[in-house]
């Protein structure tokens, strides 16, 4: 008997239909005799819908009671469900974050897991129940204040839940099916990848890729557990998320992506002594900002420019903050530019093949298209270009690495049925390349 996570995002739990059809898929799973642990988002946009709905009582809503009213949309969600498989002849039990004891930090909107206790959960799976949990939510250590993850905290949920639970595999049900090459609304010959490693997958989501979490993707590397990305609406395969195997290096380029939301902020007229760019950094860092490209010029009479980018949503915030230290540094000014977009490849081959770059840079320049500025990694190129050149760049690039077609075969045959992910698992731990789940720590708290 194999123990699955499985994640069902907004549009899977859009309607009443939606649900019921994902109903019908968990009990059919459940009869096989696997045990399952199903993780739900807020139905459809409910989640935008809420804030929206704050927003119109103040410009700005107190983190606090935000957390306490959008905690709401999933628990919609799971009590919905939970009676949806009831009423075809399963045996469910909802849980929310706070019942199964996701324990958080106290960032209210943006909290991070401390550790998962798991409660109810061993006892309900084995009871022979399908546990339905509510994503993107948990508590502070005094169990006093309702939080939320963020941004696709349900994936995070749902991978926390299946390490702490040593699950056989976490497996994602999407609008798509399985991690494509690119955005198919772009480039219509856009594929499906049988598998990928964590790494290509957390700077895919890194990047701008909307199907998984970062955070979520960098906790199952962490923890070793396997993932599958799959579709909701039809019955295919999906894409396997694991530690790197041999072979996988043959792939240059695994999939493009593009971030369209990025602004991109120079503060000009910087003197060119030690410690000023860190006091810039620093101040951004206190602000909880995050900063993704930098580049500084050369010098030029003991001056310099810094350019850096962040999100557009970020923009004003970081403004304040970097016109603040230019004020103290005595810098000429800080300019922004709103209408850049970041474009990036993504491959593990790129680690073992020299070349990669220069094809990149090769076909944007063909097509016109002008770098502003560049990144690099191990495994991933990002550049910043003009946001209105963006998917003509995308187009471009996927055609230029060969993306609509296999590269080469993969090393390793797709992995999917339960049985085989089982068996996979245990081969990494053999390997030693999956690190002991976190046990759930039992801690006596009294409630209110």
């Amino acid at each position: 008997m194999a123990l699955i996570v499985q994640k069902y995002g907004g549009t899977s739990v859009a309607n009443p239909g939606r649900i019921n059809a994902v109903a019908a898929s968990v009990i059919r799973r459940s009869r096989q005799g696997d045990q399952l642990l199903v993780v739900v988002s807020a139905m459809g946009d409910a989640t935008d819908d809420l804030i929206a709905l704050a927003k119109s009582v103040t410009a700005k809503p107190d983190p606090r009671e935000m957390d306490v009213l959008l905690a709401t949309g999933e628990q919609v969600s799971i009590a919905l469900l939970a009676m949806a498989i009831k009423a075809r002849g399963g045996d469910a039990t909802s849980f929310t974050g706070p019942q199964v004891g996701i324990i958080t930090d106290s960032r209210h909107t943006k909290a991070r897991i401390l550790r998962v206790e798991a409660k109810g959960i061993r006892k309900a799976l084995d009871a022979g129940k399908i546990a339905i949990v509510a994503g993107f939510q948990g508590e502070t250590e005094t169990g006093e204040e309702i939080t939320t993850l963020g941004r696709g905290g349900s994936d995070l949920t749902a991978v926390a839940l299946a390490a702490a639970l040593d699950a056989d595999a976490c497996e994602f049900y999407k609008d798509v099916p399985g991690v494509l090459t690119t955005d198919p609304r772009i480039v219509p010959e856009a594929r499906a990848l049988p598998c990928i490693t964590y790494d290509e997958m957390l700077e895919m989501a890194s990047a701008g890729s909307q199907v998984l979490n970062a955070r979520s993707v960098e906790y199952a590397k962490r923890f070793g557990v396997p993932l599958v990305v799959r579709s909701s609406f039809e019955d295919v395969k999906g894409t396997l998320i694991v530690e790197e195997e041999p072979g996988m290096e043959k792939v240059l380029v695994r999939g493009i992506t593009y971030a369209k939301n990025e602004a991109k902020v120079t503060v000009l007229g910087v003197p060119d002594r030690p410690g000023v760019a860190a006091e810039l950094f620093r101040a951004l860092a206190a602000a909880d900002l995050n900063v993704d490209m930098i580049i500084q010029d050369i010098s030029e009479s003991g001056v310099t420019n810094i350019s850096f980018t962040v999100s557009q949503g970020d923009l004003p915030r970081t403004l304040e903050v970097a016109r603040g230290v230019a004020a103290r540094v005595k810098a000429d000014d800080v300019q922004s530019d709103e209408n850049v977009g970041k474009l990036s490849i993504i491959g593990v081959g790129m680690r073992s093949h020299s070349g990669v770059a220069a094809a990149m840079f090769e076909g944007l320049a063909q097509a016109g298209i002008n770098i502003l500025m560049i990144s690099t990694s191990e495994i991933k190129i990002s550049v910043v270009i003009e946001k209105a050149r963006i998917e003509e760049a995308v187009r471009v690039l996927h055609k230029r690495f060969g993306l609509e077609t296999d590269q080469v075969e993969l090393a390793r045959p797709f992995v999917t049925a339960p049985e085989e992910v089982g068996m996979l698992t245990s081969r990494m731990r053999r390997a030693g390349k999956v690190r002991p789940a976190p046990k759930p720590r039992a801690k006596a708290r009294r409630r209110r």
